[in-house]
């Protein structure tokens, strides 16, 4: 049975070539739009846990031209505001090597500054969320203080980003994958009508149910697949130009913050690999319901 399962699935992949290619492209297109929202919303969420992980804490740039007593000075003032756990100084040489280890692989795209464009800082910690705006309020009246960074807002706004665009990446993934459930069950229905007489014969001399059954399954299966990997080939090509794009040195700053291809792709991989295969096998399965009495 399996032999003649993976045979007759073939044959009839390659007797409506055309259909075929056009299930194929269907599902290809419908996943590349899934895998592009997917990589998007898997940045936006990566991005966002590292700005959550400063939830709880201020970074605060000092003012060129201080001296270290003044700075000891301000470290001192800040750290007796109420609401505040604990401060970390961090000099402009630790901030560079700490981008750098958060650059990883790509460190060497740091090479290219011409200077540290970090300035001295402290990393304020809070002893709750609930302090960061009086803190923040009570810094902004100490001199010395060039910025303050703090980063609520900011995760909120990635927060609402993100889920408006996994809603409509789910309406768009809902909408295509119906078109291409649609256009292999059409592609199954043109074998199943090519065959009728064929499978009249195999019902007659006692082929089962299943027996019949598994050839068109199986095709829609692996029309699935193969647009699938199609996508994610695709999927592959597109990140990686983007990748490398803003990991050059013009946007090294954005570096830290874009997840690599092997981790995008092979997180995309699967997840087509099991709607490509879900949507091919659903196809035929309500093709073999409809147009097929087993």
């Amino acid at each position: 049975m399996r032999t003649y399962s993976i045979k007759e699935t073939f044959q009839s992949l390659f007797r409506n070539h055309l259909m075929s290619i056009a299930s194929i492209t269907t599902v290809a297109a419908s996943l590349l739009i899934l895998g592009i929202i997917m990589s998007l919303i898997i940045n936006i969420n990566s991005f966002s846990e590292g700005i959550r992980h400063q939830f709880d804490s201020i970074s605060v740039y000092v003012q060129e031209g201080l001296t270290q007593e003044e700075i000891m000075a301000l470290g001192q003032k800040i750290e007796s505001i109420e609401g505040v756990h604990s401060i970390v100084y961090e000099t402009q040489e630790q901030a560079l090597e700490n981008m750098r280890i958060d650059f990883d692989e790509y460190a060497y795209l740091l090479d290219g500054l011409e200077y540290n464009p970090f300035p001295n800082s402290y990393i304020v910690n809070l002893q709750s969320i609930n302090y960061a705006d009086p803190v923040v309020q009570q810094m902004t009246t100490l001199s010395g203080i060039e910025e303050i960074k703090f980063y609520k807002d900011l995760v909120n706004q990635i927060i609402d980003l993100t889920s408006y665009i996994r809603n409509i990446g789910l309406v768009l993934t809902l909408f295509l994958a119906g078109i291409a459930t649609f256009i292999i069950n059409n592609t199954i229905k043109l074998t199943i009508n090519a065959r009728r007489t064929e499978i009249s014969i195999m019902k007659y001399v006692g082929a089962t149910s299943w027996y019949i059954r598994w050839p068109f399954i199986l095709e829609g299966t692996v029309l699935g697949l193969v647009g699938s990997l199609m996508a994610t080939g695709l999927v592959y090509l597109i990140y990686n130009y983007t990748f490398n794009l803003f990991t050059s040195q013009f946007y090294v700053v954005f570096a830290a913050y874009i997840l690599n291809v092997q981790t995008i792709v092979g997180e995309i991989l699967t997840l087509n690999i099991l709607i490509g295969a879900g949507i091919g096998a659903l196809g035929s399965m309500m093709s073999i319901r409809r147009y097929l009495n087993v």
